[in-house]
């Protein structure tokens, strides 16, 4: 497994850049990489005061949560597959409380969860594709500046997002996310491709979303997406766009997280101006969800800023 000190992050990014580190009783060791993405997603769809709506977004009916009742705007983006509730109930649950100036808005992305059908096509720009429903949808909702706190593929639409639409994002906050994807990481996600072989604990949450025979089809359609990415544009989703973010950026890293190899890092914090980096030394890929209130104090800290 890949892993990344907070003290090689500093040394590759040759950045005077503020890193911060969190301590945590507890670790845990996953025999896999799709473990640390998958365990811990919650199947529970419910938090006091929070709301579900859909709204047409293009050619898509968008169901999302709307928590806390500010006037500042927040959007959370899942990751592979991943909804509102899979993958940010304990966001939905805690960030109100920390932003009382805020709304909470979280996601289903077009053509996952709820909002479907249909199933999403995973074309080479189905990143920007995402992005721009994103941000659509906070148009909609009447924010014409907005944060944004994305998830691996959601972090991936959250640069897609503050680089296309920089006058938009006011502050963005990404972990596990990359802006292209290596020889090496063209590896692992075909490693992963057969769900067959993950344990029953792993897959529950995504079949219950899905159901048990279409979400290994969904799954190895996310699994070609990638690789047509990785042939077509030669692995670049979105390095050449990273200069045109303005909004100040967090980069936050479980430095041993399996699903992105080390360099994604660095590269972020050498390429996005007016970039953070907080480091859980012992996280993995699911850092929010191993330890939420930590992590939602860090995010919160960050977009009050």
């Amino acid at each position: 497994m890949m892993r990344l000190l907070a003290s090689t992050v500093a040394a590759q990014c040759g950045l005077a850049i503020r890193i911060t580190k969190t301590t945590s009783a507890l670790s845990f060791c996953v025999p896999s990489p799709v473990a640390s993405a998958v365990r811990s997603r919650s199947m529970c769809s419910s938090a006091p005061g929070a709301k579900e709506h859909r709204l047409q977004v293009g050619a898509s009916t968008v169901h999302f949560v709307e928590a806390g009742d500010g006037n500042r705007g927040v959007i959370l983006l899942p990751g592979a597959l991943g909804t509102a509730w899979t993958d940010f109930k304990p966001q939905i649950e805690g960030l109100p409380a920390l932003l009382p100036h805020h709304r909470v808005i979280a996601w289903d992305p077009p053509g996952y969860g709820k909002s479907r059908p249909p199933d999403k096509q995973f074309t080479a720009d189905f990143y920007e594709r995402d992005a721009a429903a994103a941000g659509e949808l906070m148009q909609k909702l009447g924010f014409q500046r907005y944060s944004v706190v994305g998830w691996s593929d959601g972090g991936i639409t959250g640069l897609v997002l503050a680089a296309k639409q920089p006058e938009r994002v006011e502050k963005l906050v990404v972990w596990g996310s990359n802006s292209y994807i290596s020889d090496t990481e063209a590896n692992i996600y075909e490693g992963i491709r057969d769900v067959s072989k993950w344990s029953a604990r792993m897959r529950e949450p995504m079949e219950q979303v899905y159901g048990v025979d279409h979400f290994p089809k969904l799954w190895s359609a996310w699994v070609d997406g990638l690789l047509r990415i990785h042939h077509e544009r030669k692995g670049d989703i979105c390095s050449g766009s990273l200069k045109h973010i303005k909004a100040p950026t967090l980069v936050v890293h479980g430095a041993k997280d399996p699903m992105i190899i080390p360099d994604h890092v660095p590269y972020l914090l050498n390429n996005i101006k007016n970039t953070d980096l907080h480091v859980f030394p012992d996280g993995k890929h699911n850092i929010h969800l191993r330890y939420a209130n930590e992590f939602n104090a860090i995010v919160a800290k960050f977009l009050l800023a």
